[in-house]
C-alpha cells in the first residue's frame, strides 16, 4: 500500500477510537445550482405542495433508517433520527420556506436554500458545542429535501471497495449505518466534533472516525492511501513505508490487547499491593447499561439527565424523571449510580417554553447548571423528587453540578430537604439516607474543598471544565487549545488539594472528567488517592489493567515526584516513566 505521493498529516476532533489503513473513497457532496426563480401568482400553491410532498418522502425515508439503526446499534440511538424528524416538523422551518414562496413568488428550492442560510449562521453563534453542532444536521437535513426538489441522488456507500476510507464533508447516520455492512474501514469528515449524531453512531459500529478537519475533502484524492488515527484523533495521507508499517504492527497489538483485556472484566480494580479502587462508568442514557456492566465496571459514577430535556418542547414531568431513575437504579444492583442534576443552559430553557432569557455572551460563565436549579425551584425539585422516590428502588446518589462555594451547596440542599418534606407528607417512601455529593469543576469549589466536603457525602472531580475554567482556555477555541493541558502544575496541584480535602473531612472522592479515562494520568491520580475512577465503558478495561499492574507505593513516589517539579521536560520523562501500557 506504498504511496509515492508527498505525506500530509491533518490533526482533526476524534470521533471515534482506533486505527484503520485503506484506500480513500471520495464520498462528494451534491453541487447544488440554487437560483431564485420567479413562479406565477397561480403556482404558488403547487410550489407549497411540491416543498410539502418533498418533506413527506424525506420523513419516509428517515422512518426506514430508524428501524435499521434500532435493529443494529439497538434502542439507545434511537433518538439521533428522532431529531432529525423532529427537525422536518420545526415551524421555523416550514413557516419561513413556505411564506418566502408566497410573499417573494419564488421556487421551494430557493426559498429553502436561503432560510436553512439564515439558521445556520444562528447556529454559529451559538457558544455551547452540542446544540453548535446540530448545524450540521441542519444542513443535512436542507440537503435531503433538496434531493427530492431537484431529483439529484447522492452515491451511494455501496459504490466504495470494501476496507476502503471514506472521505467526505459529512455524514447523515444512515450513510454512518451502512459503512460497517459494506465493510468499511474508517472515515474522515470535514464537519462535526465529539457531540455529533455521525460520532455517536460511529462510536456504536466501533468503526474509526476523525471529525472537524475542515478541509480534507480538499486535499485526498481517490485512491490515496489513508491511515485514521481515532486515537489521536490523525488522518495520515500517503503515508511513508515506515510510518504504514508502524501502524500495522499498532493495529495487530490492538487486536491482541482487546482480547487480553477481556479476560480482566470480573476481576477487581486492585493494586498489586492490595489497595482497591472502584471503577465506574459515565453515560446519558439507559441504552448504554448493557455496555457498563459488560466492561467489569463497579457501578455508573455519572449519569447524564441532560437528554431528558433534548429534542422537546417542555420539560420533562416529575413521573418521567421517576420512571428513568428507577429502571436504572434496578439494572444496576448492586452497584450505585450517580445522578446528576440538571446541567443546562438557559438557552435550552428558553426553547421548553420559559421566558427572560436572553442571547449570552458567554454561557460557559452564564446562567447554567446549579445556577438555573436555584433560579427555577420548582423544576429543580421535581427531578430531586422522582430521584428520591426511585431511590427506594436501588443504590442512587445526587450530584450538585457547578457548585461555586459552600451558599450555593447549603441552597441546594435546602431545596432537597423541602423536597423530603413534601414526600413525607404524603408518605412516600424514599432513601432517608441518600448520599449528596458536590462536581468540583470551578477554582472556587476547589480552592474551598476543605468546607465543601464537611457538608456533602462525597466529592467528585470534573476535569474538563476544571482545567479550562482555571487555565482560562476554551478547549473548542483552535487559537488556544494547545494551552489546554491537563498536565500543567497548578492542575496537578489543585487535583491533590481536592483529594486531600476529601479525605481529611472523612469522604471519598471520585473524577469524572477525561482525565479518568486517560492511561497517562492512571498512575499519578492513583498515588494521589482517588478513589473512584469514572469513564466511558470502552475504557474501563485498560484502566483496571494498569491499576492491577502497579503497587500504590510505586503509584505514590510517581505522584510525589511529579508535584515536585516545574520543569515540564522533567515532568514529562517521569510521566512516561510510570505510564503502563
Amino acid at each position: 500500500m506504498e504511496n509515492s505521493e508527498q505525506t500530509n498529516v491533518l490533526k482533526g476532533v476524534l470521533a471515534s477510537g482506533g486505527i484503520a489503513i485503506g484506500k480513500a473513497f471520495l464520498f462528494e457532496e451534491e453541487d447544488f445550482c440554487i437560483v431564485p426563480r420567479k413562479i406565477q401568482k397561480a403556482a404558488v400553491k403547487k410550489e407549497i405542495e411540491r416543498f410539502k410532498d418533498a418533506i413527506s418522502h424525506v420523513k419516509t425515508d428517515l422512518s426506514n433508517t430508524k428501524e435499521q439503526i434500532l435493529k443494529t446499534l439497538g434502542k439507545k440511538h434511537e433518538p439521533l433520527v428522532d431529531a432529525y424528524l423532529l427537525m422536518l416538523e420545526d415551524p421555523i422551518l416550514n413557516r419561513d420556506v413556505i411564506r418566502k414562496i408566497q410573499d417573494d413568488n419564488v421556487n421551494a428550492e430557493y426559498s429553502l436554500w436561503s432560510t436553512l442560510e439564515k439558521v445556520t449562521q444562528s447556529f454559529e453563534k451559538i457558544d455551547d458545542e452540542y446544540f453548535r453542532e446540530r448545524k450540521n444536521d441542519v444542513q443535512e437535513i436542507g440537503r435531503r429535501i433538496m434531493r427530492n426538489l431537484t431529483g439529484q441522488h447522492r452515491k451511494h456507500i455501496s459504490e466504495a471497495p470494501p476496507d476502503s476510507i471514506i472521505i467526505a464533508h459529512s455524514l447523515a447516520p444512515a450513510d454512518t449505518m451502512m459503512l460497517k455492512e459494506h465493510k468499511i474501514s474508517g472515515f474522515a469528515i470535514n464537519v462535526g466534533g465529539r457531540t455529533s449524531h455521525v460520532a455517536i453512531v460511529a462510536q456504536g459500529l466501533e468503526i474509526p472516525a476523525v471529525v472537524g478537519l475542515k478541509n480534507i475533502t480538499a486535499v485526498v484524492n481517490y485512491g490515496d492511501t489513508i491511515i485514521i488515527d481515532g486515537n489521536q484523533g490523525l488522518v495520515i495521507v500517503n503515508p511513508d513505508q515506515q510510518t504504514l508499517e508502524n501502524y500495522q504492527r499498532e493495529c495487530e497489538i490492538q487486536i491482541r490487547e482487546r482480547k487480553e483485556l477481556e479476560k480482566l472484566r470480573d476481576l477487581p480494580a486492585e493494586t498489586t499491593d492490595g489497595h482497591r479502587v472502584s471503577l465506574a462508568c459515565n453515560i446519558e442514557t439507559l441504552d448504554e447499561l448493557k455496555s457498563v456492566l459488560n466492561s467489569g465496571a463497579e457501578g455508573i459514577g455519572l449519569f447524564r439527565t441532560e437528554f431528558l430535556y433534548l429534542t422537546r418542547k417542555s420539560p420533562p414531568t416529575e413521573e418521567e424523571h421517576y420512571e428513568i431513575y428507577t429502571a436504572v437504579a434496578q439494572k444496576m444492583l448492586p452497584y450505585s449510580v450517580i445522578i446528576r442534576t440538571m446541567d443546562i443552559g438557559g438557552d435550552k430553557l428558553a426553547e421548553l417554553g420559559f421566558e427572560g432569557f436572553t442571547s449570552e455572551d458567554n454561557p460557559f460563565l452564564g446562567m447554567r447548571a446549579i445556577r438555573l436549579s436555584l433560579k427555577y425551584p420548582e423544576l429543580f425539585k421535581a427531578q430531586i423528587r422522582a430521584i428520591l422516590r426511585a431511590s427506594k428502588n436501588g443504590n442512587l446518589k445526587i450530584l450538585f453540578p457547578m457548585i461555586s462555594g459552600v451558599d450555593e451547596l447549603r441552597q441546594a440542599k435546602r431545596l432537597m430537604q423541602e423536597s423530603k418534606q413534601e414526600l413525607m407528607s404524603k408518605n412516600i417512601a424514599f432513601d432517608e439516607k441518600i448520599e449528596i455529593g458536590v462536581m468540583i469543576e470551578i477554582p472556587s469549589a476547589a480552592l474551598t474543598a476543605d468546607l465543601i466536603a464537611k457538608e456533602c457525602d462525597f466529592l467528585s472531580i470534573g476535569t474538563n471544565d476544571l482545567i479550562q475554567y482555571t487555565l482560562a482556555v476554551d478547549r473548542m477555541n483552535e487559537s488556544v487549545a494547545h494551552m489546554y493541558e491537563p498536565l500543567h502544575l497548578s492542575i496537578l496541584r489543585l487535583l491533590k488539594h481536592i483529594i486531600d480535602a476529601g479525605h481529611n473531612a472523612g469522604k471519598w472522592v471520585g473524577m469524572c472528567g477525561e482525565m479518568a479515562s486517560d492511561p497517562t494520568f492512571t498512575t499519578i491520580l492513583l498515588g494521589m488517592e482517588l478513589n473512584e475512577f469514572s469513564m466511558p465503558p470502552l475504557s474501563v478495561p485498560r484502566i483496571k489493567k494498569i491499576i492491577r499492574s502497579t503497587s500504590l507505593i510505586e503509584a505514590k513516589d510517581l505522584a510525589r515526584e511529579v508535584l515536585s517539579t516545574n520543569d515540564r521536560a522533567i515532568l514529562l520523562g517521569t510521566i512516561k516513566k510510570g505510564v503502563i501500557v
